[in-house]
């Protein structure tokens, strides 16, 4: 089912059905045709298609976290979740579904009054649809927490099946690449270590149905049902933007689309058409996915040229007064000194000090700079942050010894 605008709401908005939602879209999304999932990103468990996404925000973005401390929740270590989704298709009706639901009934009544939408539309779409208990299942604090463990987390993402796989996958689309690259300002490393991360490359974008996955957490969690019916908003715009059926995009069990696995929100604020070929598809064309991680970067604030993070010699221990919840960069060099701790050397940069915990080993300590925030808007984790810029330093090594041995 393609999603229209209701005849009688046609008079109150352009002919076209993007206009209509104009004010909810900022201003520089009119660089994509279709104004651009976010980062989160943000989610409180690991997408089934990406890292334990920790949070993604408005990214690249998943949903944010509970918690405001940054890696601070079981997720943060916790591998992605890949249950088998509950399957629906317009041809079989689940057992129970959204038709009679008020909260969505509600919902259909707003998309019809604030985008124009069909009302007789929407809800044959919420009747043929139902909540998924695996979806459910994914989203749930585990019963028993599992010790977060850096070690544990980065030894997912940081290693030799992800550096072989980003290496052919920046072979394969090093045009793209290094083009997003010199527009952005983003390092191309950084740029494929969070395609890496997230979906190793593109083989694993989820098999959940978006429109499922999302009114099951708009309309059966509590929690965080504020956050999922806006991403479901979007989501319906978006599908409706691109003339696709809502109920045929695939994902996370967060909702999570694509390549980059961005929110709807995201994508419809930051996606771009880097291929140029008039539309923004994230699940199917890299060039896009590569441009749109860019793009979302650099809309956060990415600093060119700037450093990411410096490691602490090991064995430090900063003092209480240094330590932090979130990772927003607000020590500079003087306090660093003050706490007997070593600069990077740059009196005008702030840094948050990042903690890695492993259970039963040392602490490592790390000063992130605004570049390692930067990263973390995608995923509020400093686990995700450290794997994307690990990842990211051994792809660029390995990706210049290839160029220095003449390899392609």
């Amino acid at each position: 089912m393609t999603l229209t605008l209701a005849p009688s709401a046609r008079p109150a908005f352009s002919t076209s059905p993007a206009s209509a939602d104009a004010a909810l879209r900022p201003a520089h999304a009119a660089q994509a045709t279709l104004t651009a999932l976010a980062p989160i990103f943000a989610v409180l468990f690991g997408l089934a298609a990406g890292p334990a996404l920790a949070g993604h925000t408005a990214h690249g973005g998943h949903p944010p976290p509970l918690s405001a401390a940054h890696g601070a929740h079981p997720a943060a270590a916790k591998p992605a979740h890949k249950a088998t989704p509950h399957k629906t298709s317009r041809r079989t009706t689940p057992t129970e579904t959204f038709a009679q639901d008020p909260e969505a009934a509600t919902f259909i009544d707003e998309m019809a009054e604030r985008h124009g939408f069909d009302r007789q539309e929407l809800q044959r779409l919420f009747a043929a649809t139902g909540p998924n208990a695996s979806v459910l299942s994914a989203i749930q604090p585990a019963a028993t927490a599992e010790r977060r463990s850096w070690q544990r987390y980065r030894a997912r993402f940081v290693n030799d099946a992800r550096i072989r796989g980003g290496l052919a996958f920046w072979q394969e689309n090093a045009g793209a690449i290094a083009k997003a690259s010199a527009i952005y300002g983003v390092p191309a490393e950084i740029i494929v270590a969070i395609i890496g991360v997230e979906t190793e490359y593109g083989r694993n974008t989820g098999r959940y149905s978006v429109l499922q996955a999302l009114a099951t957490l708009a309309f059966r969690y509590p929690p965080r049902a504020p956050f999922f019916r806006g991403e479901l908003e979007n989501f319906l715009l978006l599908a409706r933007e691109n003339g696709q059926a809502p109920d045929s995009i695939k994902g996370s069990y967060a909702g999570a689309i694509g390549i980059p696995q961005f929110m709807p929100s995201s994508q419809r604020r930051f996606a771009v058409d880097f291929d140029g070929d008039g539309h923004v598809n994230l699940r199917e064309s890299p060039t896009d996915a590569i441009g749109s991680v860019a793009s979302f970067l650099a809309q956060h604030g990415w600093l060119t040229g700037a450093p990411v993070a410096h490691p602490l010699p090991l064995g430090s221990e900063p003092p209480e007064a240094l330590r932090q919840s979130d990772l927003t960069p607000r020590h500079d060099a003087a306090a660093l000194g003050a706490a007997n701790l070593p600069s990077p050397g740059r009196t005008d940069s702030r840094y948050a000090l990042v903690d890695l915990v492993t259970p039963e080993a040392p602490t490592e300590y790390w000063l992130g700079e605004h570049n390692f925030w930067v990263i973390s808007r995608y995923n509020r984790s400093s686990f995700y942050a450290m794997s994307v810029y690990q990842l990211g330093e051994r792809l660029r090594e390995e990706r210049q010894a290839q160029l220095a041995a003449g390899q392609q």
